[in-house]
């Protein structure tokens, strides 16, 4: 079982943004993050799942992931994500990386388990803190898919 605990922060909403992550599994860990001059967070919320799935080395794993969002968790364990995507995404935000995300919960067994946060969680705390760092960073590059959107690009079928 792969653990994958994430966080996104943004200051202020939209604004310099950054994700944290923390992959686990079989007593080794590894922590990615990164981070954007412009974006929001609920796109750094679903950024960091998406990197910590693409940085799994094998495919059909099992994995639980461990988000504070509750737009992310919602999104896929209730199922809303299936009726975007068959409706062609029309009126909804983070095309972009539904997209990308569907490619890879389909290459793993992907569950979500929503976590409190700023509630203490070790992890949860940890991935905070990168994404945090991450966005203050100086020079950072540009959300791509986020400045798209903002020009109603990303919301006709570009897949």
């Amino acid at each position: 079982m792969v653990e994958i605990f994430t966080d996104g922060a943004c200051e202020p909403n939209p604004g310099k943004g950054g994700f944290g992550i923390i992959l686990s599994f079989n007593g080794h860990t590894k922590e990615i993050s990164g981070g954007y001059k412009l974006t929001t967070n609920n796109r750094m919320e679903l950024l960091a799942v998406i990197i910590g799935l693409e940085a799994l080395k094998i495919d059909n794993q099992d994995v639980t992931v461990f988000s504070d969002s509750q737009y992310v968790c919602n999104s896929v364990e209730k199922g809303w994500i299936w009726g975007w995507q068959k409706k062609g995404f029309v009126g909804r935000v983070n095309v972009d990386l539904w997209r990308r995300y569907i490619v890879l919960h389909h290459k793993h067994k992907v569950r979500f388990k929503w976590i409190k946060g700023h509630a203490g969680h070790p992890q949860n705390e940890r991935c905070d803190r990168l994404a945090v760092a991450a966005s203050q960073i100086p020079n950072l590059p540009d959300d791509v898919g986020y400045l798209n959107s903002k020009n109603k690009i990303t919301n006709k079928l570009d897949i």
